[in-house]
């Protein structure tokens, strides 16, 4: 279906549509483990596209896909070409430069660099019509708290995504949180409402492909708890 979105978008000559709909899909790959999918999603979206969105798209895609030289590179000429853009300077670069962090095993780091996202968490990100970059600041706060071994802090954030499926609406984000929610039950010690999450994201996702590497990751972990 992303192929073809692009191949009529491309057929009508916008090309920046087009671009945001591979990017779209780097960052779906990539939120679901399919990291070489995910940078070759993003490489693509670049090719027809240096439009901002499309460009913090792939530069996620890039990061979570662990191709960080590639995705600074993005950031930093986002940094250049907006200065005084809302979105690059208060949600975009926090976002990425926290997974930048992360990358580095600084989750403290990836803390302060997302607080001043805060306040506009809940902002609609431009490119909605795509479905990427709604509360991808929680949910890059939420892997933080992970890595920080604050679970609760963690469940928080990820709970937020949850909760809010008007903004979020297709993002694959939506349902990576529940998994994400899942493990942050688990590391806060509350295993009988982990259960229960891994179970929901599980039943939302009997029809999906086996070989999906968070599909098949969930399942390890479920059977663990049981």
């Amino acid at each position: 279906m992303t192929r073809q979105a692009v191949a009529l978008a491309v057929q009508s000559a916008q090309r920046e549509r087009a671009a945001m709909y591979e990017a779209a899909g780097a960052v779906r790959e990539a939120l679901f483990g399919n990291v070489g999918e995910g940078r070759r999603g993003a490489t693509a979206a670049l090719a027809l596209s240096s439009a901002r969105d499309v460009q913090y798209g792939a530069a996620v895609a890039l990061a979570l896909s662990g191709d960080i030289a590639r995705a600074q590179v993005l950031a930093n000429d986002l940094d250049t070409r907006f200065p005084d853009d809302t979105f690059v300077r208060f949600t975009d670069l926090p976002t990425l430069r926290a997974l930048f962090a992360l990358n580095r095993g600084g989750a403290p780091e990836a803390l302060n660099l997302l607080h001043i996202a805060a306040p506009r968490d809940l902002v609609v990100q431009g490119g909605w019509f795509a479905s990427f970059g709604n509360l991808y600041t929680a949910y890059v706060r939420g892997v933080a708290w992970m890595a920080a071994k604050q679970g609760a802090e963690a469940a928080t954030e990820f709970q937020k995504i949850v909760d809010h499926p008007g903004i979020v609406l297709n993002d694959p984000v939506a349902v990576v949180a529940r998994l994400q929610l899942a493990r942050a039950l688990v590391l806060s010690g509350e295993k009988e409402r982990a259960v229960v999450v891994y179970r929901n994201f599980l039943s939302h996702w009997k029809d999906a492909d086996a070989g999906i590497p968070i599909l098949e990751q969930a399942n390890a972990e479920y059977a663990r708890l049981r």
